[in-house]
């Protein structure tokens, strides 16, 4: 029996067999190839036996998994670049090599000339590079770690302070993050066929003829459970479509009988119905709920989810364009057929064995959220989650296309101040689509396509530039414009595949996968948390320990003063800005009412928007047009004082962190301390550790935050105007566009003092975040430096093979061939600010600076 069988065994929670498969001398090659009769003699109790075929089964999926992909993508790469199937042939022997998962060692260090032998193998500069690729080899070291870990976790006892204090550590490895992408464009654009082409799957996203919903968001993103294509769909609840049908019956049948059926709004409730009930809706409103019309989805009236699994993608779309889209036109063959769209909150579809996708989903995401409120919180989340937003029109009009401007101008705060978004990339589709190209030659056909491309970029540029509203948020250098044929990508009739620019958006995708690798930061934390043990172990730095242990907290309690100072410099300047911002309210909020309650002085349409607004809490959402938020025109002065000093503060499009970068700047000067105190280099290492997650941990809290503290201008302001619209949404009849004015009128003047409201709302909201973000800093790093240098360590294990294991993976991750550069910059695009563990950093470059100056001492001395 060898180490990767007893550390499978433990991980699935099956420790007492270990002595049965010691006995029968299973080890990972006989593991495998198990059958059930031989599981039945090993495993005589039902209970762990399924379970122990289970786990089986899924480590058998995993490694063939990871053994196909490899080889596919070796070979395609080889293809494309060298047409050399020799080489191909050899490299599937190569990774073949590869997936075999290597065993975890323990502490008797027996197969330490096997490891040392095959880490080598591994350290050439093709198998390097190929170790850089998210969801490839990558995925065997973390496996072969993540085993290790899970082996040393099992050996630490529950006895003692330090023990208890690394299997939290250990517990809390597990970083994985998704980066989002939101998708956004009218329909028509190109969006689905864009997405296809780019993440290589033809027949994914339906297209064509078939009309996208604007209500439902398309999440895509990898497969990680299966090799299956998937979706899973997220319905309403039944309590919101009651009210949405309580809204379409007032609208159709109630007070509104003589609404213009050419307003948006009715056909938008028409849609809906017709989508899924047919003609039934017209007959009655009182029996819509019955089951009948959920025999296809009873999961919608069960509250859960549905799931749809298929072996190909054009089988997968088939099934859940139904829960999307809807027919054009309702032809030949679609009499009474049934559209779920109208119930649909969100449809996540899940792709296997992609590399595009490892880290990343893409969202296709509506233009101005939706007014089915729970689908309207989805949305505004998602928004603000997406470190980059894609813009997505047609060629033809691009720079003056309308509706994208108003989309993009729609979410420019969502995204800006009040998200993550670092780039914004204007897409223009179907760029290889041109009049009167009959009579011209492939090559008069080429150069007209590159030349009308130039000529778009520099149009769309100079269009973004001229919008003041989205450059409050956004600088010239995170705006970029890519010219796009998907059609020609996948046939390349007139142009090569680096000209329809999918192949810089492709390698877009595969640098925010990069950055984001589960591997690195998995190892890197495994590599400070091993040392720690070791450390312990040594009884080296006793003598030292105080010394070190004071000069410690003395420069944590320098550094935290750094921080606290630069916060409450910065809360202050938001104060004298937020102090413009309510005088400038108080004096302009009176003709912002009057513009916008007297826009439509004869009434006429204008009194249904107003009902709208009013009923929705100062917010309306038309199917077409711009979105209507009064509360948001109320803050405005407010924003706008503030959105200048606030994009310094919390920079999404910089390396430097929040706060002038004040966090990221913090240290303990490791490595300094490790020239000064050789003996300690160990728990030194580890420290370095804690420190770079601790500061990405604050990041991430500080970005999730801001969001918060930049909403709650227009939040406080909302919550104080609800009182106001309550009132003015109970008026019917004659002279109801009149009291509605009035109320809402009156309303702001007796409660002008929302402004200094919601400015001091925001200032309670910034000193919050400044104490937790101090609290937390100094409870995890004073923690941490009791735990290396305050507690015993003697009844903590061996484990010097492990450690030296896992230097070997981590100095595998950090190796960079010199003459490789960035997949970005090869494309011509700025590198996304990678967040593994500090900002600024991709994968590898923060592997590489997280043990500056210390990597070749690792395992010196143990």
């Amino acid at each position: 029996m060898d180490d990767f069988v007893r550390t499978k065994l433990v991980e699935w929670g099956l420790n007492e067999w270990v002595e049965k498969f010691k006995d029968e001398q299973i080890d990972a090659e006989s593991l495998c190839e198990l059958d059930d009769r031989e599981i039945d003699n090993l495993i005589t109790k039902a209970g762990p036996r399924v379970k122990f075929k289970k786990r089986l089964k899924l480590l058998k999926e995993e490694q063939n998994t990871n053994q196909e992909t490899v080889i596919s993508f070796q070979c395609e790469q080889e293809h494309e670049e060298a047409a050399d199937l020799v080489q191909c042939e050899q490299e599937h022997e190569e990774a073949a090599g590869l997936v075999q998962v290597l065993p975890s060692t323990s502490d008797t260090g027996k197969r330490k000339s096997d490891l040392q032998s095959d880490a080598s193998r591994l350290q050439s500069p093709a198998k390097r590079q190929r170790l850089s690729m998210p969801g490839f080899a990558e995925s065997i070291i973390l496996s072969d770690v993540k085993s290790i870990m899970t082996f040393v976790h099992a050996r630490l006892n529950d006895q003692d302070k330090l023990s208890a204090f690394l299997k939290k550590k250990i517990s809390d490895l597990e970083t994985d993050k998704r980066e989002l992408v939101g998708v956004f464009g009218k329909t028509g654009a190109g969006k689905s066929s864009l997405i296809n082409a780019i993440i290589k799957e033809k027949n994914l996203l339906p297209s064509g003829s078939i009309n996208a919903c604007t209500s439902v968001m398309i999440k895509v993103e990898a497969n990680t459970r299966s090799t299956k294509y998937e979706v899973e769909i997220e319905f309403i609840t039944k309590e919101e479509w009651k009210e949405e049908l309580w809204s379409f019956q007032r609208q159709l049948l109630g007070n509104n009988k003589n609404q213009d059926k050419e307003d948006d709004d009715y056909h938008d409730a028409v849609e809906k119905l017709s989508a899924l009930y047919g003609e039934d809706w017209r007959r009655s409103f009182e029996n819509l709920m019955e089951n009948k019309y959920f025999k296809e989805i009873p999961e919608f009236l069960q509250s859960r989810r549905k799931i749809l699994t298929c072996e190909s993608a054009n089988e997968l779309s088939a099934q859940f364009v139904k829960y999307t889209r809807s027919e054009s036109k309702q032809g030949e063959g679609n009499e009474g057929k049934t559209w779920f769209w109208p119930l649909v909150k969100c449809v996540t579809v899940r792709v296997p064995n992609n590399p595009f996708l490892q880290h990343v989903t893409l969202v296709d995401l509506p233009g101005n959220g939706d007014c089915n409120k729970s689908r309207d919180q989805m949305w505004k989340g998602i928004v603000g989650d997406c470190s980059t937003v894609w813009i997505v029109t047609d060629i033809n009009r691009a720079a003056s296309e309308k509706e994208a401007w108003e989309i993009l101008e729609s979410v420019s705060s969502l995204i800006g101040n009040g998200g993550e978004c670092q780039q914004i990339h204007f897409i223009c589709t179907k760029s290889d689509l041109l009049d009167d190209s009959d009579d011209l030659s492939s090559a008069d056909i080429h150069d007209r396509i590159v030349k009308r491309n130039i000529q778009a970029k520099s149009e769309v540029k100079k269009a973004f530039n001229k919008r003041t509203k989205i450059k409050k948020h956004f600088t010239d250098d995170s705006f970029k414009v890519f010219t796009v044929s998907s059609r020609e990508f996948l046939k390349g009739k007139h142009l090569n595949p680096e000209e329809t620019e999918i192949t810089k958006l492709q390698r877009f995708l595969q640098e925010l996968n990069d950055c984001h690798s589960e591997t690195v930061n998995y190892v890197s934390g495994a590599y400070g948390i091993l040392s720690l043990i070791q450390g312990a172990n040594s009884r080296g730095v006793d003598s030292k320990k105080s010394e070190v242990f004071g000069e410690l907290e003395r420069i944590m309690n320098f550094q935290l003063e750094n921080v606290r100072k630069e916060m409450e410099e910065t809360i202050m300047a938001f104060e004298k800005c937020l102090n413009d911002g309510v005088e400038k309210s108080k004096g302009s909020y009176g003709e912002k009412l009057k513009n916008f309650l007297y826009r439509g002085k004869k009434g006429g349409a204008f009194h249904r928007v107003l009902k709208c607004v009013v009923e929705n809490g100062g917010i309306h959402k038309p199917k077409n047009g711009k979105l209507i938020n009064l509360n948001m025109k109320l803050a405005s002065c407010l924003t706008d004082s503030i959105d200048e000093e606030f994009r310094k503060t919390f920079p999404n499009d910089s390396e430097r962190g929040a706060f002038n970068g004040v966090i990221d700047e913090f240290s303990l000067n490791t490595n300094s301390l490790i020239e000064k105190y050789k003996s300690a280099e160990l728990q030194l290492r580890f420290l370095k550790t804690e420190e770079e997650k601790i500061k990405a941990k604050l990041n991430r809290m500080m970005r999730k935050q801001k969001k918060k503290v930049y909403s709650s201008l227009t939040e406080t302001i909302e919550d104080i105007m609800e009182e106001g619209y309550c009132k003015a949404a109970e008026f019917e009849g004659e002279g109801t566009l009149y009291n509605m004015r009035e109320t809402i009128t009156d309303h702001v003047h007796s409660n002008k003092d929302m402004f200094e409201q919601a400015k001091n709302t925001m200032l309670e909201k910034l000193h919050r975040l400044k104490v937790n973000i101090l609290e937390i800093l100094e409870k995890i790093m004073k923690e941490s430096i009791e735990s290396s240098f305050k507690t015993d360590g003697s009844s903590l294990p061996d484990v010097s093979t492990e450690l030296e294991m896992v230097k070997k993976y981590y100095d595998q991750l950090a190796a960079t061939p010199d003459d490789e550069t960035s997949l970005g910059r090869q494309a011509g695009v700025v590198d996304p600010k990678c967040r593994t563990q500090t900002q600024g950093m991709n994968s590898k470059a923060f592997i590489s600076a997280l043990f500056a100056g210390t990597g070749k001492q690792a395992y010196k001395g143990n």
